[in-house]
């Protein structure tokens, strides 16, 4: 399955599903980031760790961690 991690910069994709468990799955839901979302990948730093995104209207930093619990549709 696909994650955030793999999407490229400037494409929009959609969020199937949330891994990981408790506090860290709250985190990235209290961020906006939950199932049907649009998340856009504006940039990725040079060695991938963090990925600059937009989704809901702002934006946001996430880790490399972060972003491979994220699975696309």
């Amino acid at each position: 399955m696909k994650t955030l991690k793999d999407a490229k910069i400037g494409e929009t994709v959609r969020v199937a599903k949330l891994n990981g468990e408790g506090a860290v799955k709250r985190r990235i839901m209290d961020m906006g980031i939950t199932k049907g979302v649009e998340i856009f990948v504006r940039k990725v730093a040079p060695l991938g760790d963090p990925i600059e995104i937009t989704v809901r209207g702002y934006e946001l930093s996430l880790r490399k961690a972060d972003a491979e619990m994220i699975e696309l549709i």
